[in-house]
Order: structure tokens, then sequence, then C-alpha cells
């Protein structure tokens, strides 16, 4: 999986934080930190999933990615590119390597337009000739499976179900053939036959050209049937990182130890075996995260110094690094 030379994508200190308008005349404002200051990078033909609590930073990670909101800091390079110092011109250039797949199937595709316009557009936009768009169009319903493709031409979106309705998401990502796929939370809406389906057809494709993806999910029975590395998010960071295996296996953050024993195991022996970690309280506001470690109001190991000390994330074996202070 893990190409030579430079990655493809690298991320250094993303930040975004937004100014919340208080009062009547608005004359005062808090800061709401949803992505404070995080690290990663990504291989070509690899995927890494981002995975967390809902309202831990990530959809704002992935939309930070794509330039559809402006950072606070930290950069974005992908393939060797700096994306935050593009002009328009050129970012809609670079785009047509970074595309995106929704969680709400439904909301992301235009309810007045048939699937042939939908999938069409992004040709017309490449100046495909109209006499080749049916033909284009065809081929990519038969490549996300769903065929006989001149079925689905002149339908709408509310006419399929929610498992075609992503494979219409897929298909319009492809269209411009990118490096790179942010599939934020894309079958999270859907029926584990349907999920395993998609996930299936996720895998197929990637491999089929290579692909990347940036996958966002809270579901961590999906990343370890389609991820090679995972980063652990919690209140706009990232509190540990590392490969499917060692992370999965040997989990060093508190908070991931309390996701992974959340986790279904299809083995009841193992099952039987496996303490669930119970988390106290809820998650705490991005306006006003904890002092020290922010994770110290929940953590069931919680010591004098996570009260008042950041831990830095830090690796503790090769590709595996967590911030805590337990491996200190």
């Amino acid at each position: 999986m893990m190409a030579h030379g430079s990655p493809l994508l690298e991320v250094h200190g993303l930040t975004k934080h937004f100014s919340l308008r208080e009062g009547f005349f608005a004359r005062s404002s808090r800061v709401v930190k949803s992505v404070d200051g995080i690290s990663f990078f990504l291989e070509q033909g690899e995927t890494l999933a981002l995975v967390g609590e809902s309202g831990c930073g990530k959809t704002t990670t992935a939309k930070l990615l794509l330039r559809l909101i402006e950072p606070t800091a930290g950069t974005i390079r992908f393939m060797n590119q700096n994306l935050l110092t593009l002009d328009s011109k050129s970012l809609a250039e670079t785009r047509k390597n970074i595309q995106i797949i929704f969680q709400d199937s439904f909301a992301s595709l235009n309810p007045r337009k048939t699937i042939f316009q939908i999938l069409a557009q992004p040709f017309k936009n490449n100046q495909v000739p109209k006499a080749a768009l049916e033909d284009r169009v065809r081929e990519l319903l038969d490549l996300v499976g769903l065929t006989p493709a001149g079925i689905f031409l002149d339908r709408h979106a509310h006419e399929l179900s929610g498992g075609q309705r992503q494979r219409i998401g897929i298909a319009r990502a492809l269209a411009v053939r990118p490096k790179l796929i942010v599939a934020d939370e894309p079958v999270s809406a859907l029926d584990m036959s349907v999920k395993a389906q998609i996930l299936d057809l996720m895998k197929r494709i990637q491999k089929q050209f290579g692909l990347s993806y940036i996958f966002i999910t809270h579901d961590l029975a999906v990343v370890r049937s389609l991820a090679d590395r995972v980063a652990v998010m919690y209140l706009g960071l990232i509190v540990e990182r590392g490969s499917v295996d060692s992370v999965f296996t040997r989990p060093l953050h508190p908070y991931t130890q309390a996701l992974l024993s959340a986790t279904p195991i299809p083995n009841p022996r193992l099952a039987r075996n496996r303490q669930r970690i119970v988390l106290k309280g809820d998650l705490p506001s991005p306006i006003d995260p904890p002092k020290g470690c922010r994770f110290h109001t929940r953590c069931p190991f919680v010591m004098s110094r996570c009260r008042v000390e950041e831990p830095l994330l830090l690796e503790k074996d090769e590709g595996h690094a967590a911030a805590c202070f337990l491996h200190d």
C-alpha cells in the first residue's frame, strides 16, 4: 500500500476555530475549537480512517481538506502542492483529484435532476463531447453495480433506495478519476447487508483505480474491514494514530480503549472475556474544552498532572503514536 517518496497528502497543524457571536448586539464572542492543530499523512492507494464521537471535528476536517471552508491555521499539501496557497482556478483544477462522498446521499443529490443529468455534469465540466455523455454515464453505472444501466438514467433520487443513492454518490465522485476520495460516514445510514455491499464496492474500486481514501466514521467495525491506518479524534485533537492492527490489538489511549470495548466481536467466546469500558459524562463543549488533557474529565485513569498539562502526540512504537501520560 505504501508509496515511495512524498505522501499523497500531508496535513500539519490543521486548525479551524469558529467565532460564536453572543448577545443581542453580538458584542461578545467565544471561539469554537472544532479542529485544534491536527497532523497526519496519507500514501497513494492507502485508506486512513478518522474516528471518534459526533462533535469531535471529523466532518470539519473533511471540509477543510477540500477547502469548502478555510482553516484558521496549518498546512495541507496534496500532490506536493500547498492547497491553501492556490488561487480559485488552480484549486478547481486540483479538486478534480479530490472528491467527496457525503453521509446523506439523498440531500447530496439534486432532486430535480435525473440520474443521467447528475452523472453527466462532471463530464460536461470537463468538455466531454455531448455525443459521448450517455456512454460515459452508463460506464459509471456499470462500475458501481447499477445494472442494467439504462433503467436508472431517467430516474430521480427519490425513486432509488438508500444503497442505490450512495452508489450514485460514489459514481459521481469517480467521474473525474480522482486520486483521493474523502468519504464522510458513507455507510452509517445503511442497514448491515447494504453497508457490506457498499464497503465491498469501495474496496474493489480502490484496487481497480489505485484510489486513496480518507474514511470518516464512528464505526470501528467498518475501520477494521477497510482501513490501513486509523487516527482517533477527541474534541478537535488526534489522540492516537497508527496501523489498524497495532491500534486494535494494543490501544494506548484510554479513549481508544473505550471505543474498542464497545465494538461488537463476532466470536461470542472472545466477547464474553472482554471488559466494557463505560465513559462517564458527556463530551465536553469545544467552546470551553477542559484544561490539560481534554479527556481527563471522562478518563478512568486520570492523574493530577492530566488536569493541568496537555499531553503531546508522541511516537510510542514505529508508526504508533498516542497523547497520554500513562505511557511516558
